[in-house]
């Protein structure tokens, strides 16, 4: 048999993935990490997990072993985490997170323990192409996290199991009732990787300063002010406290740009303002899970989580970062987040967003 070690966080997932491999006949083995070790208010839920992590281990009579990368998180993912958003633009730490600890750091650690595989709980699946293994879009349209995988080096792919990436979650949390695992019914996490659920402003506060400045409008009208660009990301409604104000129409107000020359948080009113569509993007070097393109080809693009799939045109451009144009202006793009590139099911590749162009700057679609 050859052996498996399954990153064990707790989760349903998880637990149903090392489930799978034991009942596919592999030597398997659990490893819990815990990267995160400030826990001042009490929202970090590592030893909660923990605890569901050896009740899974226990009940699959496999062996779990513990093990903190809290350093290696500080400095590879944190670190970028609180520069970007000090820079007023807005990360996904869950992307470097998946890269630079668990198929980076972990995955090596589970060679030393001497496994052949590393295998998570993701709803991706790699499928063997003739040009290797390639990434794909799970099963559930709804839970895909392809989207957060794009960044992992193929050759860790190629030693990499996702067991779950051919089911649905209805058929994940049903497996685990049905073989007595207690985490059947336990929520999904949806906090930061490692760090947990917890108030965003309040936890960025212990580590960014405050810079207040002005609330504009488009015209430049003061509204009000704010706490500092690094707490608002573009498309954001709640926080602004601005309320209504004379002379403008009953409608929300949204984050629409960010003045750093000027320390100014740029504000419009309604969701489809011109000012939050962007026609074209722009990235920084191109991740590739597929063998480089050199001419611009038709594919779809997600600019968040969960968006659908948006057609557009990527064209290569020098250095190896990519302008990305998009069928229809798509809402709120943000540099700092992350431009995933798809051909059908497969992820070809991904890169940070750095600019984003409005229609008047955009090429036309071919």
């Amino acid at each position: 048999m050859k052996r498996v070690i399954v990153g064990l966080s707790g989760g349903v997932d998880s637990a149903v993935a090392a489930l799978c491999l034991k009942e596919q006949g592999w030597d398997v083995q659990g490893l819990f990490m815990t990267n995160w070790e400030e826990d001042e208010d009490g929202y970090c839920t590592a030893a909660e997990d923990f605890q569901d992590a050896r009740a899974v281990a226990r009940e699959l009579g496999i062996v779990l072993h513990r093990v903190s990368f809290a350093a290696e998180y500080r400095e590879r993912v944190f670190q970028h985490f609180l520069t970007e958003h000090r820079a007023g633009r807005t990360p996904n730490p869950d992307v470097l997170c998946n890269r630079e600890i668990k198929f980076g750091v972990a995955l090596r650690y589970a060679e030393r323990l001497g496994a052949q595989y590393f295998a998570t709980g993701h709803y991706a699946r790699i499928v063997q192409g003739p040009d290797g293994p390639q990434l794909h879009k799970g099963r559930d349209a709804a839970k895909d996290q392809s989207y957060f995988l794009h960044a992992v080096q193929r050759r860790e792919l190629a030693h990499t199991l996702m067991p779950i990436g051919e089911l649905e979650k209805a058929e994940v949390r049903a497996r685990a009732r049905a073989a007595g695992l207690a985490v059947f019914d336990k929520p999904d996490s949806t906090g930061i990787c490692f760090i947990g659920e917890r108030p965003f402003r309040e936890f960025l506060a212990r580590f960014v300063q405050e810079r207040p400045g002005p609330i504009e409008s488009a015209d430049g009208q003061r509204l009000g002010e704010h706490r500092g660009l690094a707490f608002y990301t573009l498309g954001q409604r709640a926080g602004l406290n601005i309320g209504g104000r004379p002379g403008h129409p009953e409608l929300p107000w949204y984050v629409a740009a960010k003045d750093p020359a000027r320390n100014a948080l740029i504000v419009v009113q309604g969701q489809d303002h011109p000012l939050l569509l962007s026609a074209a993007l722009t990235t920084g070097p191109l991740h590739w899970l597929a063998p480089p393109r050199a001419a611009a080809f038709p594919c779809t693009v997600k600019v968040r989580y969960r968006q659908a799939d948006q057609r557009a045109v990527l064209e290569p451009l020098p250095g190896g970062a990519a302008r990305i144009v998009f069928e229809r202006p798509q809402r709120a793009v943000t540099p700092g987040q992350y431009a995933v590139v798809y051909e059908g099911e497969r992820c070809l590749a991904g890169a940070v967003i750095e600019a984003r162009l409005p229609r008047a700057q955009a090429p036309a679609v071919a």
